[in-house]
């Protein structure tokens, strides 16, 4: 089984190899390649519903739920370090005005004027706000090739892509929507051959029922439908409970 989990690691590192706007998957992917392959050959302890066939998911995927966050050491460190600043309400100096959201006082204000507003507004405002920030490498922040930051450190210095998704999940979830509602997805964007991050939210249509899959994404203007974008191919997705391993459906 060691042989098929090294030669699975080593195909991700392939595929999940290149450059460009958001230039690789977060660096713990290759711990959790690991996790993946033990859930599809069944050997993963702490999977959720281990043993049940994969679920249809975003992005012409299917998807398999487990409760083990403990490869998702950046994700569970950026959530920490959120849960302690915003007992401090942070003011840092503002990098410049294109968010218009440099405080924590900034963010609950913008968020207290969303709050009475239909969902699909919420959605779309906090969108447009936030992808208004300017992109900025981990590298040229941070010195790392990747870094999950806080919505503090996000307003201090702007971001990449997993940074603009974090904020806008942590906008909507202080907004009361629930965990079930939110994802944080990384995918290879197929087109420029990278890896990237999104947020995805599940939206019940409040007059059909019908529940959509939007995406949220700084590298597209407007919330698009997922199951209408073709060229991301998930990898897996996150929020605060669990998180999913997502392989591509064929033919």
């Amino acid at each position: 089984m060691d042989a098929q989990i090294s030669f699975v690691i080593n195909v991700l590192r392939k595929l999940l190899a290149g450059a460009g706007r958001c230039t690789r998957l977060p660096s713990n992917l290759i711990s959790v390649a690991a996790v993946s392959v033990a859930l599809f050959i069944g050997m993963a302890p702490h999977a959720a519903g281990a043993g049940e066939s994969p679920q249809p998911s975003f992005f012409n995927s299917v998807e398999v739920k487990s409760n083990n966050m403990a490869p998702f050491k950046k994700w569970r460190s950026a959530l920490a370090r959120y849960n302690e600043e915003a007992k401090t309400n942070p003011h840092p100096a503002c990098p410049g005005k294109q968010m218009q959201i440099c405080t924590y006082d900034d963010w609950t204000n913008f968020l207290k004027s969303l709050q009475d507003k239909p969902p699909l507004i919420q959605l779309n405002e906090i969108n447009n706000q936030i992808n208004q920030a300017k992109y900025i490498t981990d590298s040229a922040n941070w010195g790392q090739s990747d870094y999950w930051a806080t919505p503090a450190e996000f307003m201090a210095r702007f971001g990449d892509c997993e940074d603009y998704a974090i904020l806008k999940y942590l906008s909507l979830q202080r907004l009361g929507w629930k965990e079930s509602q939110l994802r944080v997805v990384a995918v290879k964007d197929l087109n420029l051959k990278v890896g990237h991050a999104v947020l995805v939210v599940f939206f019940k249509h409040p007059k059909t029922g019908q529940v959509l899959n939007l995406l949220l994404d700084n590298q597209i203007k407007s919330i698009a439908n997922a199951d209408n974008v073709r060229h991301y191919q998930p990898v897996f997705s996150i929020n605060k409970y669990f998180w999913w391993r997502h392989t591509p459906v064929t033919g």
